[in-house]
C-alpha cells in the first residue's frame, strides 16, 4: 500500500482517535501526512549512496560524522541536509542513549526475550528488520525475513516507501511457507509497531520481542544479511536501473544466499541444509 493510499484512510473528523494516533496504527509517520513528497535531486542520491556504503562499515556515525565523511568526499553540505537523508533512508545511529529503560507513549515497549537464549532449531526465533537500496535514478527499501538457526530467507519485499504494508506481505508470506516461529524479533520502527503488524504476528501464536533502543546486537543476524546483500549483489551491480531489474537481481541472489552460498557460522553449510536437514550436492 502506498503513502497516498494510507493517507486516504485518515479520518479528519474522527472523535475518538486523533490523527497522530491514526498515523501510529496506520503504520505512517505522521510528518508524510503533510509532506508532499519530491524526488531526490542527483547529488541527494549520491550523497545517500555514499551514507548507504558508510554505514555499513560504521553502523555508530551519526549525522555529525557522516557530514564530515561526506564533506571529505567532495560533497559540500551541512549536517541538517545529511541528517534529513538519514531520515529518508530509515537509518540512525547505533549507540547506547539515554534513558532506555523508559517506555515510548506512542506504543506498547515489548521485552527483548533473545538474551541468553540458546537457538537449537528452526522456527523458534525469526527476525525481521528494513535497509536502503540505491538506484541509479532514485531508491527503493528492502524487508527481509530471516530464521536465526539456520539463516535461511523466509521472504522479501521491496518497497517504494516506507509503508507497513509490504512488511505485512513478507510476514504473511513467511507464515504461510514456513509455519510460525516461537518468538519474533523487530526493531521498533513504526512499521512493526503498528497495530495491524503486531495483530498478525500475536493472532498466530508468536510472541513478539524487541530490540532495545540503540543496540547493535539485538538483531545481529540480519544485520549480517543487510552487509552480504549489499556487498555481494546491491554494491557489485552499481545500481539498479528501476525496481523490476531489483526484484530480478535481488531474487536471484536470495536464491543463491539460501541455497548455494556456504556460511562460515554454520560449518559451511548452507541454509537451505541447515533449514531442512537435507544435504545438497
Amino acid at each position: 500500500m502506498t503513502i497516498d493510499e494510507l493517507k486516504s484512510r485518515i479520518d479528519w473528523g474522527h472523535s475518538d482517535i486523533s490523527i497522530r494516533k491514526q498515523c501510529l496504527l496506520l503504520g505512517l509517520s505522521h510528518g508524510a501526512l503533510y509532506y508532499e513528497p519530491r524526488p531526490e535531486s542527483e547529488m541527494n542520491l549520491a550523497i545517500m549512496a555514499l551514507i548507504d556504503k558508510q554505514y555499513m562499515e560504521t553502523p555508530f556515525y551519526g549525522s555529525r560524522r557522516m557530514t564530515v565523511v561526506a564533506n571529505n568526499n567532495g560533497y559540500d553540505v551541512n549536517r541538517k541536509r545529511v541528517a534529513r537523508l538519514m531520515d529518508v533512508m530509515g537509518i540512525e545511529a547505533i549507540y547506547p542513549k539515554a534513558n532506555l529503560s523508559k517506555r515510548r507513549l506512542d506504543h506498547k515497549v515489548y521485552p527483548y526475550l533473545l538474551r541468553d537464549r540458546k537457538i537449537t532449531r528452526k522456527n523458534d526465533v525469526w527476525s525481521t528488520d528494513i535497509t536502503y537500496i540505491p538506484m541509479k535514478y532514485g531508491f527503493m527499501y528492502l524487508v527481509a525475513i530471516i530464521d536465526w538457526y539456520s539463516r535461511f530467507v523466509l521472504s522479501w519485499r521491496l518497497s517504494n516507501d516506507l509503508c507497513t504494508e509490504f512488511c505485512l506481505e513478507a510476514l504473511a508470506e513467511a507464515f504461510e511457507m514456513h509455519g510460525t516461529p516461537t518468538i519474533f524479533n523487530t526493531d521498533q520502527g513504526p512499521q512493526f509497531t503498528a497495530s495491524a503488524f503486531v495483530k498478525m504476528v500475536e493472532g498466530n501464536g508468536v510472541l513478539m520481542s524487541m530490540d532495545g533502543r540503540g543496540r547493535a546486537l539485538d538483531n545481529i543476524f540480519i544485520e549480517r544479511l543487510w552487509r552480504s546483500v549489499k556487498y555481494e549483489e546491491v554494491y557489485l551491480n552499481g545500481g539498479y536501473v528501476d525496481g523490476r531489474e531489483a526484484r530480478q537481481r535481488l531474487g536471484k541472489y536470495f536464491l543463491f544466499y539460501n541455497y548455494d552460498r556456504p556460511h562460515q557460522s554454520l560449518e559451511y553449510k548452507k541454509p537451505f541444509e541447515i533449514h531442512t536437514g537435507m544435504r545438497m550436492v
